[in-house]
């Protein structure tokens, strides 16, 4: 399970992560003192589960939960704060559990306990959907965009995936690289038994998979027909997809 940290106060932090330096289950990717730093490294790494502080300088952790849990994917959220008056907010923006500074290392073993728990029954209901099982021919033949030369169509038989950047997807086809209107959460819904998500910010057609492979970093990543772009695969969801090519 790949963690964030979040907390303005740097021994907090380092205190958190040593908690976590010896289990093998838990790897801590990333420390953010604030949330735009935090909202930074959540699109970059794609994290199961953050570790967030309620009381920060500019945005509080209830807003940056908020935001969070805005997100098409979003990551599991445990709350660490030495207020125990703001239990019903965090709840009330969906946190996976509430822990009181300072923390206990069996408490927090325990909240990241069931979060885990809580993630592989969502992973396998993701598996049991239709996305692995018959599938169909769904959603629209074209993407349609509208760029200086006017409406442009784009042929889904030639995506090679869909990226997000935080406020814009971008498609990169045969014809090189266009911005679209749709977001990632809709092109999911209408083609989920053509696409799998890669990433927080990816999707890829699953007809165009060759291979999931790590690069000489020890990064997943997929090599795709047609094209030497090759997207990067989150250990969020390399199991998933293993499973799923698998099963072609």
């Amino acid at each position: 399970m790949d963690i964030i940290i979040v907390d303005d106060e740097p021994l907090a932090r380092d205190r958190l992560q040593r908690m976590l330096s010896d289990e093998a289950n838990y790897c801590v990717v990333a420390q953010a003192a604030n949330a735009d730093e935090a909202m930074e490294a959540v699109y970059r790494l794609d994290p199961d589960l953050v570790l967030l502080d309620i009381h920060m300088p500019g945005e509080s952790g209830l807003q940056a939960a908020k935001q969070l849990t805005a997100l098409d994917d979003p990551p599991a959220v445990i709350f660490c704060t030495a207020y125990d008056q703001h239990a019903l907010d965090a709840f009330a923006v969906n946190a996976q559990d509430y822990l009181l500074k300072p923390v206990r290392k069996d408490k927090l073993m325990d909240a990241l306990s069931k979060a885990q728990r809580l993630n592989r029954m969502q992973r396998q209901n993701m598996a049991a959907s239709p996305q692995s099982g018959e599938r169909t021919n769904s959603g629209r033949a074209h993407i349609s965009t509208r760029t200086r030369r006017g409406v442009e169509l784009i042929a889904v038989e030639k995506v090679f995936f869909f990226a997000a950047d935080q406020k814009y997807v971008t498609v990169y086809h045969q014809g090189g690289e266009t911005l679209i209107d749709d977001t990632l959460k809709e092109l999911e819904q209408e083609f989920g038994d053509r696409f799998v998500r890669i990433h927080r910010n990816a999707l890829v057609p699953l007809a165009r998979v060759e291979a999931m492979e790590k690069n000489s970093a020890g990064q997943f990543e997929l090599r795709l027909k047609g094209t030497d772009l090759r997207p990067a695969v989150s250990r969020r969801h390399a199991g998933h997809l293993r499973d799923l090519l698998s099963s072609l």
